[in-house]
């Protein structure tokens, strides 16, 4: 199966769960593909999954310095570095 059936399954009819499983298989296979590694990432990430998220991008990262990745990887520590000071001094 290629990453654009996967992906064109995952936005019909699959889980995140269901999805992050077809796309650990074609990783399995296809073990320097960065837009699969990144697409299972952003799907760790709706999951929950903040660790696995950010280690497929990273992985990502690294087979290609210029993939979609980087930005995601951007935005997640853009995520967990926020703070509202105004939520710990009322």
């Amino acid at each position: 199966m290629t990453l654009s059936e996967i992906k064109e399954k995952i936005n019909t009819s699959l889980s995140s769960e269901e999805g992050i499983q077809m796309l650990t298989e074609y990783i399995e296979q296809n073990p320097k593909d960065d837009e699969a590694l990144t697409l299972r990432g952003m799907k760790y990430w709706g999951l929950g999954q903040r660790a696995n998220a950010i280690n497929d991008y990273l992985k990502a990262i690294e087979i290609n310095p210029e993939s979609k990745a980087k930005l995601a990887l951007k935005a997640t520590n853009e995520i967990l570095d926020y703070y509202n000071k105004d939520l710990y001094n009322p």
